[in-house]
């Protein structure tokens, strides 16, 4: 969502994707042949495990996730603050770091030309970058998980 939009408006969509929409992506996000992943994160004051649905698209060396609500949201806050997540995308678990916020020249030109032609048309006008920190993580490891 372009940062043109009202901002009422906005934060009517922000809030029913939170309250209702958000709830019943977690049910499919993460699967083997679906779109979203799903980002595990820990509350920055609360130190509790989250979930949030979201579209990471991978690029040589992370991850790639747009910002439609701006770099405002608290899943964001929260991952910049640990500095590290874990995203399950197509089934499987990947850790990343180093997050930053960056500008779509620094990475439209490394995503598929879909996603590329769908993010501009939406207006998107940050996104987040990733590192990815290894292959794969056990899923005991995700942030918040409890103990080994």
């Amino acid at each position: 969502m372009s940062t043109t939009a009202k901002p009422g408006r906005r934060s009517a969509i922000r809030t029913l994707n939170k309250r209702i929409l958000n709830p019943l992506m977690l049910l499919v996000a993460g699967r083997r042949h679906w779109y979203a992943a799903k980002l595990h994160h820990v509350g920055r004051r609360s130190g509790r495990p989250y979930t949030t649905p979201v579209v990471a698209e991978p690029v040589p060396g992370g991850f790639v996730v747009p910002l439609p609500y701006g770099s405002g949201v608290d899943w964001l806050r929260n991952v910049r603050a640990a500095g590290e997540a874990v995203i399950d995308l197509h089934g499987v678990p990947y850790a990343v770091d180093r997050p930053q916020v960056v500008p779509p020249a620094a990475v439209l030109p490394m995503v598929r030309p879909s996603r590329r032609r769908v993010w501009r048309r939406l207006g998107i006008e940050r996104f987040l970058r990733l590192r990815a920190m290894g292959a794969t993580v056990p899923r005991r490891r995700h942030p918040g998980a409890g103990p080994d």
